[in-house]
């Protein structure tokens, strides 16, 4: 690739590491997904110069700080809100959210949800690990029915987000999940949400190992309870593919024995489809339902580009106005006189 001296070089992991050291606590899983990021930046093709990460406050925040690129720690849940107007307006860059589960759905969640029903051409890591922790494990937004915590000490009471859905809700255009610890998944979905024109939006499920710890083992340590999404491919998994998931006649899918049911029966995955309801049905398959958890893209779709449809509204205006007469565009349309008392 071309950096922004004219030099043709060919980058790798190490160039996207900053000289900050990394300060997350020993054994947190934000250590891995920082170092899949940093291989999968080379493989895109962008220079430095035009990749930036705009993050909001909590552990996930400091993210920008340890990538090589530009990058801004802006406040608490606005990081969609800021990189949507860097998106708008330089659409030569490559522009990235890293939050938090408290950060985006909690104070972040309107920002983000706009962001996502517009679609920006942002691409959103959300970090869940189902608890707030850099104010020291108090529930999050995502943190389960009846959770012990120091501001819930008798047990939380607030029914739980889930941020699948919460996405797709929003009809975003992307949507994907993945775990830290799956180091070859995680680094498969984050390249496809990078060659994703629109809002891409990916969970991925992180281990806070103080105060949060073992929050998803029934996926870290039992992969047999992955659900690995393949589009076009009937839904299997488990011990020798076993298991596999069915959509019922209202719309939701659960997981079944495929020898009970046949091949045939099951659901076959597309990522493509032009509703949201089948991501969402697949999205509503948890561990608490149905005993797995799917991973992959959950839906990729192509749909008008909020930054583009502004850019022909900018070009229509001054094409009508004279470009960069702002005296002509002051008065064209209708305007009004608003006479002072001198």
């Amino acid at each position: 690739m071309t950096e922004g001296n004219g030099n043709v070089v060919q980058l790798t992991a190490k160039d996207f590491k900053s000289d900050q050291e990394v300060r997350w606590c020993p054994g947190c899983g934000d250590y891995a997904i920082l170092n899949v990021i940093q291989g999968v930046m080379p493989e895109l093709g962008i220079p430095r110069e035009r990749l930036v990460f705009v993050s909001g406050i909590g552990c996930a925040a400091r993210f920008p700080y340890y990538m090589q690129t530009y990058g801004m720690h802006s406040i608490h849940g606005r990081a969609p809100a800021i990189a949507t107007g860097l998106a708008v307006t330089r659409p030569d860059l490559s522009v990235w959210v890293v939050t938090g589960d408290g950060d985006a759905l909690s104070i972040g969640g309107n920002h983000l949800i706009h962001a996502l029903r517009r679609n920006v051409n942002l691409k959103i890591l959300l970090f869940n690990n189902r608890i707030y922790g850099l104010t020291k494990g108090q529930y999050s937004p995502t943190s389960e029915l009846g959770k012990v915590t120091k501001s819930t000490p008798m047990g939380s009471l607030d029914y739980p987000f889930n941020p699948l859905s919460v996405a797709i809700g929003a009809e975003a255009s992307f949507v994907g999940r993945a775990i830290d610890t799956d180091k070859k998944g995680l680094a498969e979905v984050v390249e496809a949400a990078a060659r994703h024109r629109g809002s891409a939006f990916v969970e991925i499920l992180q281990n806070c190992n103080i105060y949060n710890d073992g929050a998803f083992d029934y996926v870290r340590d039992d992969k047999a309870n992955r659900i690995y999404l393949e589009d076009g491919a009937p839904i299997r998994f488990g011990e020798d593919a076993a298991k596999g998931v069915v959509q019922d006649a209202d719309g939701s899918a659960r997981v079944v024995e495929v020898a009970d049911v046949g091949e045939d029966a099951l659901l076959v995955h597309a990522a493509s489809h032009r509703e949201p309801s089948l991501a969402f049905a697949l999205s509503r398959v948890t561990f608490d339902t149905d005993g797995a958890v799917p991973f992959g893209v959950f839906r990729r779709v192509e749909r008008p580009v909020y930054d583009d449809l502004l850019a022909e509204q900018l070009a229509a205006a001054k094409e009508r106005s004279g470009e960069g007469d702002l005296e002509t565009l002051l008065h064209s349309g209708d305007t009004w006189v608003v006479p002072g008392d001198g």
